[in-house]
């Protein structure tokens, strides 16, 4: 099974993106610096959920998580999975904990992937990968 961040997200922040940085000819020069500054963040953001798909895989091995310095690929025998949620300023928010139990000689790996990242509820998505759990 595979997440990705939602293709329809993705093309709208690069769309608007777009017509950001075409608004900056419009602009006042400290205008053009700030929508500048957003367009450029927005186009970012879509090249790198273009770039990271999928973002999280589940195989045989274990779960491999794709990141723009390479994937890393995290052990079923060692894999924890885990939903954290928080509160704050009455804002709920959901993240996938994937984590490592590192040995002694090993600080083992966190990774914190929310929504966004996936294209998918945090906890449906632990939920899947409980059940593919190989035992």
């Amino acid at each position: 099974m595979e997440w990705s961040p939602r293709t329809g997200e993705s093309a709208v922040l690069a769309g608007v993106g777009a017509v950001l940085g075409g608004a900056t000819v419009l602009l006042d020069p400290l205008g053009r610096v700030l929508v500048g500054a957003a367009a450029v963040l927005l186009l970012a953001l879509a090249v790198r959920d273009r770039l990271l798909r999928p973002r999280l895989a589940a195989g045989p091995d274990g779960v491999v998580v794709r990141r723009l310095t390479g994937a890393t690929v995290l052990p079923w025998a060692r894999l924890g999975v885990q939903v954290r949620e928080s509160r704050r300023w009455g804002l709920r928010s959901r993240l996938l904990e994937l984590d490592t139990a590192g040995g002694p000689d090993d600080d083992g790996e966190l990774v914190l992937l929310g929504r966004r990242d996936l294209g998918a509820d945090p906890g449906e998505v632990a939920q899947a990968l409980t059940a593919l759990r190989p035992w």
